[in-house]
């Protein structure tokens, strides 16, 4: 036998190894996997207004204190959306890169102190695989009910549901129907508030989408409610340059509205409006008192996360988490205001 087919049997038989050896490695690496343990160090802010920090009393709300974040985690950031257990305690977070964190506030005195079991992993798909490797990552708004959580997504204009009870951060998303509507958002600029309505409130059993930036024919934000039979479309009145950038409802049923703003004179600036459920209708345009306003002459961030609950006692905190963009010269904050009756 000549060396030349000798030879050539032995490259062929390599590149099918070779070729084995990376499928095995790509199925691998698209399975999912434990979430990652991860540190995350926090800082704590003193004062919401530097200028003054005596000053506890913003708006409606007043400061109980902050955190700045940070980790060594090549995956740490971007965080867009926030859900907090009923305790306050656990939280959940997603980001832009499709991925979930998760971890616990400590509380010292009563104000955020640190950040314990905090865990990251990716938002996995029906299918087994990185809901990212689909292109489904832009994870933008986040609510729960009933242990499911729902997520949505930008530019593909999808909300996804995890059986977060059942499976944890393993939990695979299934989209759920949406209007032929969500095809004609704004690019980027759609899916950053959904509040699950609890079965007992107004408009009970439905999930309310309030888009960041996608406009009716007046000019202000499109918004739904889906699931309980055909959708509803209303609008939420914007008011200057302020977009939407997350929601949470009050045990009382009103809907929190975090806003965000952003020019290149004013910087960014952050607004909390609330709405009252039972003014949403078909057809309607509603509004609702501000809460807070602040710009970056106060300790903020790109605010894109709101959570509620009530603490011992009796008091309804909202928590907020800021988008750091993957930028080093932004934060990834987090604060938290007390509500008074």
């Amino acid at each position: 036998m000549s060396r030349a087919p000798f030879r050539g049997a032995i490259a062929v038989a390599l590149l099918v190894a070779f070729l084995i050896a990376v499928s095995v490695a790509t199925s691998r690496s698209q399975s999912p996997s434990a979430p990652a343990r991860i540190e995350v160090t926090a800082t704590p802010i003193g004062a919401f207004d530097p200028r003054n920090p005596a000053q506890t009393r913003f708006g409606a709300l007043e400061f109980r204190g902050g955190l700045v974040l940070r980790s060594d985690y090549r995956a740490f950031g971007g965080f867009s959306a926030l859900y907090l257990e009923p305790n306050g305690e656990r939280f959940i977070s997603v980001s832009d890169h499709g991925t979930w964190l998760r971890g616990r506030i400590v509380y010292r005195d009563g104000k955020p102190d640190q950040i314990a079991d905090a865990e990251m992993a990716p938002l996995i798909g029906a299918d087994g695989k990185p809901l990212r490797s689909r292109g489904w990552f832009d994870a933008e708004s986040l609510t729960e009910r009933d242990g499911t959580l729902y997520v949505g997504l930008e530019r593909v204009e999808q909300i996804v549901r995890f059986n977060y009870k059942r499976d944890g951060l393993l939990a695979r998303g299934e989209p759920i129907p949406v209007p032929p509507d969500f095809k004609s958002f704004t690019f980027n600029k759609s899916l950053e508030c959904l509040a699950a309505v609890p079965k007992d409130l107004p408009l009970g059993g439905s999930i309310v989408v309030v888009t960041e930036h996608s406009l009716d024919s007046a000019g202000n934000l499109r918004s739904f409610v889906l699931g309980t039979g055909e959708p509803i479309r209303f609008s939420v009145k914007r008011i200057g340059n302020f977009d939407a950038s997350d929601c949470a409802l009050l045990p009382s049923g009103d809907l929190l509205l975090l806003e965000r703003s952003f020019s290149l004179l004013g910087g960014l600036g952050m607004r909390i409006r609330r709405i009252p459920l039972s003014s949403i209708k078909e057809g309607a345009v509603v509004d609702g008192p501000q809460l807070i306003e602040a710009d970056l002459g106060y300790e903020i961030d790109n605010m894109e996360g709101i959570g509620v609950h009530r603490n011992a006692r009796g008091e309804i905190i909202v928590t907020l988490i800021s988008d750091d963009n993957f930028l080093p010269f932004q934060r990834t904050l987090l604060l938290q205001f007390a509500l008074p009756p």
